[in-house]
């Protein structure tokens, strides 16, 4: 079973996205030296539509408020790595089942703060940046690339 899940390719006026360094491992979300950054992405809550979750999701993981939806994926999946840690809310999971959302960011950058906590949520990154989108499949942990690479070929044009 797939856990179901939206990602979130946040452009800035350059044409770049952002992400997040995360700082420890979730879970079979795990975290590899040199491999911690990713674009924002978490859970769709039960009868929640996915376009109000990737506003939910962008806020609690990030502080932005201040963003246009530009388009959408279909959706994709990829597979958890082998885990044998100790029980875990995602243990359950095969993986995510994820629906992509490029946004466009009208915001100032004082608003992004990924420490806050918002809506009882621990931070997931410690820091942040803007990076080409084209570039962020090589940042992340191996079972995300193919995914990466395909939200990066589908929203090449808002680069």
């Amino acid at each position: 079973m797939y856990r179901r899940n939206v990602g979130i390719a946040l452009f800035n006026p350059e044409g770049r996205v952002l992400i997040g360094r995360r700082f420890r491992d979730d879970g079979p979300e795990i975290v590899l030296p040199g491999l911690e950054w990713q674009m924002p992405q978490g859970g769709i809550d039960e009868g929640e539509v996915p376009e109000v979750a990737v506003m939910r999701e962008l806020w609690e993981e990030t502080g932005v408020r201040h963003a246009d939806i530009l388009g959408e994926t279909d959706w994709m999946n990829y597979d958890f790595p082998p885990y044998d840690g100790p029980p875990h809310r995602l243990g359950m999971f095969r993986g995510q089942r994820q629906k992509w959302f490029a946004l466009r960011y009208t915001g100032d950058e004082s608003e992004i703060d990924p420490l806050a906590v918002r809506n009882d949520m621990p931070p997931e990154f410690d820091a942040w940046r803007w990076e080409r989108l084209d570039r962020v499949a090589d940042l992340v942990v191996p079972f995300r690339r193919d995914v990466y690479r395909e939200v990066a070929r589908s929203f090449a044009r808002f680069v």
